[in-house]
């Protein structure tokens, strides 16, 4: 906007817009109400009472949380905005939190996302039926395909869709497509296999550019082959990238180039059918990147940004915002570089521009625009003040930037008032009548997946028996399951997301270990909550000198999370599987006598034999029933009592020398894991290495060598897919596979 006093006409400038961008429910037809009364009076166009969510898990319950708490704070009516949820066979059986939470939900075909939540044309055809006014996408699935804002569009009943347009989509979106823009943009970018090409298409009435499939093509790999050769030119090691993946998915570090073809086809096969290209592995570098925000009438604003630098696979684990390890200069820079970029497109809606960062050489480097939210926008929320899902239904409705409650008040202006806000500060005028938005302290965000760190993160599902988090005024998190739900084999392991604020970068992360340390999760599967402490407590972390590959060397190096004391660990293991034992025999008893039979005399036993693996040594307890909650347990000539009591949650209570211990367990195929005071362990069994099993349970992708073949300890055999994501299977021992 070049001055705060002039006055715009946006009934005039409706008119001029595309399309795609106005809704069938117009001001001017729609029901009378709080919302279209609201729209009308902030100089919007299109009236959004009905939404389709087209995701499910902690997306749709974001969503939903947010927009309810704008429209209580707008209209006195959590309500006012009504959502229609898609739901598959897989998430109604888990009792997935976003189902309950929703108005309405639209039952849909289960398994993989291609068959519901990516699948456009299904998506287009429950918007229709359902007659909402619009659709929001989320990230993952159909999020970042421009097919669906497109349909939507061409629909007769002209549903808009709550992020960018198509053509905005294709251009910046697109991974490719987008480092072309950057180059043409002369913002610096990393060495791929489409360094220098530049020309992109300018739009005659509108400025607005694009890339043409030809100069697109050049950025892409035909094939493995192909690829490799591009790989050569750039030199190891390179990154092998499908443009439509994320969250870790369709992306391979290569080292060397006799792994590239094994490696190139496992990144395609996890996003079938996305255009491939190779860049350089930046080094030492920071991952940061910033918040897009843009309307529908060319205001493009940054909403500061985000450090995601502590990743494992490529895949975010822990998120702060605000930036705190650039100098302000080139960040600024980075701020720049992304509003030039939406304004080249005509980008609407939120948006992520991400960038590598080198501070031994304060550089950074264009990595890709992410059209859509991220999962970590609420650290940004946190940091500003601004309901991102709430500015994004705004500005579908045509609402322009400066009539947004939560925007006025980030940049100092009355927010009763509608004055045009110059949101780059041309006049001094401006330094008198608005403020210069300022980021205000500091939030750490860390993912709760459900992933053993312990076996190379691998993801797994089951039931969750109970989830206790407990919030407080520095702390908020939101999970997509609850208790006497469950996480199935087609979900993404990213069940939770916790936030915690601070007044600096130090008190927000104590803040976070707090909240961990307190977070209870019993269930069938494993998380990251006991590793995710770790990693905050390591001095790297601490003193903010972290890399995007720090978190691969700590894993590389078998950094494991917090264990047990081992004696304890020991001790309370031998007492809980004899107490196991016990109840058993006890149980069979009494189930004897119901039936009116002779129970077994076996049952009455009070010694217990118990024997397992912990820490790779083996103990052989004689365990002894000395009475109804205490166990005498005998080693190796010593002897010791435990105190045993179940709990009504069926957990124990140990008593070791006078201090009590909360035990819970879960049997696995080849250990038991035990949990003691919120510290997990393994006991193990012997292992039968002529049986290969997946860790978690999968779809089988292919054998890797056929049967009769002779296979070396350390080789991978097959690929699984769990939960979205290709995992290889590795023999354990040398041999022949059958």
């Amino acid at each position: 906007m070049s001055d705060v006093t002039e006055v715009k006409n946006y009934s005039q400038m409706h008119q001029k817009l595309a399309d795609h961008f106005r809704g069938l429910n117009s001001v001017e037809t729609a029901e009378p109400g709080k919302v279209t009364d609201f729209v009308r009076s902030h100089e919007g166009h299109t009236v959004i009472s009905r939404v389709l969510i087209a995701n499910n898990g902690i997306a749709a319950v974001k969503e939903i949380r947010s927009v309810r708490k704008w429209a209580y704070e707008t209209f006195g009516n959590e309500r006012a905005i009504q959502f229609t949820v898609m739901a598959t066979p897989e998430d109604l059986e888990a009792n997935a939190e976003y189902i309950r939470m929703a108005d309405q939900f639209i039952e849909v075909p289960g398994g993989t996302n291609n068959n519901n939540y990516a699948n456009v044309e299904l998506i287009v055809e429950i918007a229709e039926r359902t007659n909402v006014h619009a659709v929001w996408a989320g990230w993952g699935h159909a999020s970042e395909n421009p097919l669906l804002p497109e349909m939507l569009a061409a629909s007769p009943k002209r549903i808009l869709f709550i992020g960018p347009p198509g053509s905005a989509m294709r251009s910046l979106g697109d991974k490719i497509s987008s480092t072309i823009v950057a180059q043409h943009a002369d913002v610096p970018c990393i060495p791929w296999s489409g360094t220098g090409v530049r020309d992109v298409k300018v739009d005659e009435e509108t400025n607005l550019v694009s890339v043409s499939d030809a100069v697109y093509a050049k950025g892409c790999c035909t094939g493995p082959e192909d690829g490799l050769v591009k790989a050569k030119e750039i030199g190891f090691p390179v990154m092998i990238k499908a443009s439509e993946g994320g969250g870790g998915k369709g992306i391979r570090k290569v080292d060397n180039e006799k792994d590239f073809v094994a490696l190139y086809k496992q990144a395609s096969n996890e996003i079938p059918g996305s255009p491939i290209f190779i860049m350089k592995l930046a080094g030492d570098a920071r991952h940061l990147e910033v918040q897009l925000l843009a309307d529908q009438y060319g205001t493009n604003i940054s909403l500061f940004g985000r450090d995601c630098s502590v990743q494992r696979r490529h895949q975010k684990i822990i998120e702060e915002a605000p930036v705190t390890i650039a100098n302000k200069e080139t960040f600024h820079a980075m701020e720049n570089a992304a509003v030039r970029l939406g304004k080249l497109v005509g980008y609407v809606s939120a948006g992520t521009v991400e960038y590598l960062y080198s501070h031994s050489e304060d550089k950074f480097y264009f990595l890709e625009l992410n059209p859509r939210l991220q999962v970590e926008h609420p650290t940004t929320e946190m940091v500003t003040g601004v309901n991102l899902p709430a500015a994004q239904l705004q500005i579908a409705m045509g609402i322009p930037m400066h009539r947004i409650r939560d925007i006025r008040t980030l940049y100092g202006v009355d927010p009763h008032t509608s004055t045009e806000i110059d949101f780059e500060f041309k006049t001094e005028s401006s330094l008198v009548s608005q403020r210069r938005p300022v980021p205000k302290g500091h939030t750490t965000a860390c993912r709760i997946t459900s992933e053993d760190p312990g076996e190379g993160f691998k993801p797994s599902g089951g039931s969750l028996h109970e989830l206790n988090f407990r919030s407080s005024s520095n702390v908020w998190g939101y999970f997509s399951v609850g208790n006497q739900s469950s996480i199935h084999s087609f979900s993404d392991s990213q069940f939770g997301h916790i936030f915690a604020f601070g007044e600096n970068r130090s008190a927000s992360r104590k803040h976070m270990v707090v909240a961990l340390k307190e977070l209870s999760i019993r269930g069938d599967f494993r998380t990251t909550v006991e590793y995710l402490i770790k990693l905050l407590e390591t001095p790297d972390f601490e003193d903010n000198t972290i890399t995007t590959g720090w978190l691969d060397e700590l894993i590389s190096k078998k950094l494991t999370s917090e264990r047990p004391d081992q004696i304890v660990a020991v001790v309370c293991g031998a007492a809980t599987k004899a107490h196991i034992q016990s109840e058993e025999d006890k149980k069979e008893y009494i189930q004897s006598l119901e039936k009116g039979q002779v129970p077994n005399k076996a049952l009455l036993r009070t010694i217990y034999p118990v024997e397992f693996i912990y820490e790779g040594y083996r103990y052989k307890f004689t365990a002894t029933k000395s009475s109804n909650d205490t166990y005498t347990l005998f080693l190796n000539g010593t002897r010791g009592v435990v105190g045993v009591r179940s709990l009504s949650d069926g957990g124990l209570l140990c008593a070791i020398d006078g201090k009590s211990h909360s035990i819970y367990w879960k049997e696995e195929p080849s250990a038991t894991r035990l949990s003691v005071d919120g510290k997990t362990c393994l006991l193990e069994v012997e292992n039968d290495p002529t049986q290969l099993r997946t860790p978690s349970p999968g779809k089988l992708v292919k054998y890797l060598i056929e049967s009769g073949e002779h296979i070396n300890a350390g080789e991978v055999y097959a690929e699984v897919e769990v939960m979205k994501m290709c995992m290889p299977l590795i023999a354990q021992e040398t041999g022949l596979f059958n």
